[in-house]
């Protein structure tokens, strides 16, 4: 169910857009669709707001409900399916909203009790691989929901880490490339943050659709000595050259290389040791940029130059101080 609710847009000249989400707990996920034109926030309030973002101002769109816990994480669609946002929950369940109209908001699809404990991570798979959305879960496993031709949802389940999954991010569509066999259908590819300190990759079977650990050889020379929280692939800058971010309550950031195609060896470089324990992980859309959450209420952004080293070259302070609202 949607409400339908108007906020008096507010100004930011030449500078940040301060959003009041005025939900009444915290704010764990807020992710701008496509466009960047919409904004969506998740809280222990257990509602999602959408708000429609402008260059120097937002209004709120719609507070969407229906889930029974704290949501954790919401994921944006491709817009080629519309206007899709996916949502996790505490509540172990994954709801599906469509904005049919201008702020007319319906629940497509409602997954309830998907997941024997918390839903903590949630991501669409690149649409090139059709309507697909993954979640990860504290019991152990992650769930793959498809949209078939019949209109209905189907489920697949991957066991993963029987200590809890926190995290999951899609391989981009193009990433590998087969020379000795350029035309054969390319597979889906998933990493997942465990809370055994690892990171795990899956891969389809494009002939018949099955999930299956990737075996692709992971290095154990360097690796996380805590839970891994977040982890994101980056956007391809070139096929068969991969990179994966993961971090961890170990306050570390790894930068995972993979170079030569499907069968090689995933190296992890360490990117930075912060000061406190690290969040969530975020490429730019070009992958040339990272952006790093860490619990010292620091966002730091990093970039590779030409050697390979990963440097600072920026930092947003969440405690720097905001313009009043009046």
């Amino acid at each position: 169910m949607a409400t339908t609710t108007t906020a008096t847009p507010a100004s930011s000249a030449l500078g940040p857009i301060y959003v009041d989400t005025q939900h009444e707990d915290l704010v764990h996920d807020a992710q701008l669709d496509y466009y960047g034109s919409k904004l969506a926030t998740c809280s222990s309030d257990r509602t999602i707001k959408v708000y429609n973002v402008f260059e120097s101002s937002y209004e709120l769109s719609a507070t969407l409900t229906g889930h029974e816990g704290p949501v954790w994480m919401v994921s944006w669609a491709h817009p080629s399916f519309g206007v899709l946002l996916a949502s996790a929950s505490f509540d172990g369940s994954v709801l599906i909203h469509r904005e049919q109209r201008p702020r007319e908001w319906t629940l497509l699809h409602a997954a309830r009790s998907l997941h024997e404990s918390s839903v903590n991570g949630i991501a669409f798979a690149p649409h090139e691989f059709g309507l697909v959305v993954a979640a990860a879960s504290s019991d152990g496993r992650v769930s793959i929901l498809t949209h078939e031709t019949n209109n209905t949802w189907s489920v697949t389940y991957l066991q993963d880490c029987r200590m809890g999954v926190n995290a999951l991010s899609w391989a981009p569509h193009n990433a590998y490339y087969d020379v000795s066999a350029p035309d054969a259908p390319e597979a889906a590819r998933l990493v997942t943050a465990g809370c055994n300190n690892m990171i795990r990759f899956w891969q389809q079977n494009p002939a018949d659709g099955q999930w299956q650990p990737d075996p692709s050889p992971v290095s154990t020379t360097l690796t996380h000595s805590d839970w891994v929280r977040d982890v994101a692939w980056a956007p391809v800058l070139m096929q068969n050259h991969n990179v994966v971010a993961s971090c961890s309550e170990d306050c570390t950031v790894l930068i995972w290389t993979q170079e030569g195609g499907a069968d090689a060896e995933w190296k992890a470089t360490l990117l930075h040791e912060f000061d406190a324990p690290v969040w969530r992980v975020s490429w730019s859309v070009t992958g040339h940029l990272l952006a790093v959450s860490s619990g010292d209420s620091d966002v730091t952004l990093w970039k590779a130059d030409l050697d390979g080293k990963w440097l600072q070259v920026s930092t947003v302070d969440a405690q720097a101080k905001q313009p009043e609202q009046e």
